[in-house]
């Protein structure tokens, strides 16, 4: 018999017995008031600012709640399984439930635990954890304390090729089985909440792990890194993105990476129309959370559109945007195979570490689960456009 999510509700009600009460709140859409409360306004503003005035943040709320569910009756719905297939034709497995936890960078600067207390809540879960290029610890300490647990690694590409290939090579021999590259980053946006406080965690050397321990990158200094610290934050500023690249360039990734590859950041059908030309596997229906381009379109709006140019050709998967176990239902139903999460995980980082993370996880995945029952679903697999109404007011 297939796990229930669901069944946490009940362990949060038993445990209450015992005058017990969850250590934080089981609506995730409070936890970024609380970390508010909890954080310095530097890494506050750097987990939940966005580009510009913020539009794109809010526009990507507004397009989740303004799609509402269509509730079906007396469907048996006793029996649930959340798994799916993603990208299973070259992973060979299903995934236990529409999820992974989405790359985000610099992890310590919410919790001491950074990468390391939320790859193993992941892990503890059985959810993917999809681990940052710009990570606050090596790719190699992240595998060790995952064990034989799903890990995908994303990229942002250097400028330098051979720290690229390095990367890939560390990353595959790590256990990483999928590679996630980030498309809508080859710049810094224009992100005031970060600006107004001078903030910048890269400049201090944080989330620069990755960079630091590479042999490649080292290559490129006069002096080791704990020599000048200096010198080898300014040559990570220096290669850390690559505006120049175009699609004739995901050959090189192609060549040097055996195996499933997902182009993060695609909100037009041509792109990915693009990217199955290319040979890719999947691609992330994202706007960077909002972090990127202020004024883009929402990325719930784009996603119908991508999954139909998508076909079968890629896998699609989604992220910005998502705080409830609805949302999930509304990505899935608008066509995205499985969801990326991110923010609602680094407040509960921020707030509890590791279990924090186990939090969100569960809550969300048994929001999830119950959306999907009483919705009249046993599987995600039936979820499609037919189960929501755009609501006009």
């Amino acid at each position: 018999m297939a796990k229930h999510w669901a069944d946490f509700q009940y362990e949060i009600y038993l445990n209450g017995m015992t005058g017990a009460v969850p250590r934080m709140p089981t609506d995730l859409t409070r936890l970024e008031e609380l970390t508010e409360r909890r954080l310095a306004p530097g890494p506050v503003g750097y987990v939940a600012g966005g580009a510009g005035d913020g539009s794109t943040v809010r526009a990507n709320r507004a397009a989740l709640e303004r799609r509402r569910i269509v509730p079906r009756m007396l469907r048996d719905v006793q029996e649930r399984d959340l798994s799916v297939e993603v990208l299973v034709e070259v992973l060979g497995r299903s995934l236990p439930a529409p999820l992974a936890l989405a790359p985000v960078g610099v992890l310590s600067i919410v919790h001491p635990e950074g990468e390391a207390g939320a790859a193993r809540a992941a892990a503890a879960q059985g959810v993917p954890f999809v681990l940052s290029s710009a990570s606050s610890t090596p790719m190699e300490e992240v595998a060790e304390v995952m064990g034989d647990a799903e890990r995908w690694f994303q990229l942002y590409w250097s400028k330098d090729r051979e720290v690229t290939r390095s990367f890939l090579g560390r990353a595959r021999a790590s256990g990483f089985t999928v590679l996630v590259v980030t498309l809508d980053t080859p710049l810094l946006a224009w992100r005031p909440s970060d600006l107004d406080q001078a903030y910048l965690p890269f400049l201090h050397g944080v989330g620069t792990a990755n960079h630091f321990t590479d042999p490649a990158f080292r290559a490129g200094l006069a002096k080791p890194v704990h020599e000048d610290p200096n010198a080898a934050v300014l040559h990570f500023v220096n290669l850390f993105a690559d505006p120049g690249r175009t699609w004739p360039d995901l050959a090189f990734l192609r060549e040097h990476w055996d195996g499933p590859i997902v182009l993060k950041g695609v909100l037009h059908p041509d792109d990915a129309r693009q990217a199955a030309d290319a040979g890719m596997d999947g691609v992330v229906v994202s706007n960077h959370g909002g972090r990127q381009v202020a004024g883009s379109v929402a990325a719930a709006d784009a996603l119908p559109r991508v999954a139909s140019a998508a076909g079968d050709r890629l896998t699609v998967l989604f992220d910005s945007g998502i705080r409830t176990g609805a949302d999930v239902f509304k990505a899935l139903a608008l066509g995205a195979r499985a969801v990326l999460l991110g923010r609602p995980y680094v407040y509960g980082l921020g707030l509890d570490g590791r279990p924090g993370v186990e939090h969100v996880i569960r809550c969300l995945l048994a929001e999830f689960d119950l959306t999907l029952a009483l919705s009249g679903h046993a599987t995600p697999a039936t979820v499609g456009p037919h189960d929501l109404v755009e609501d006009t007011v």
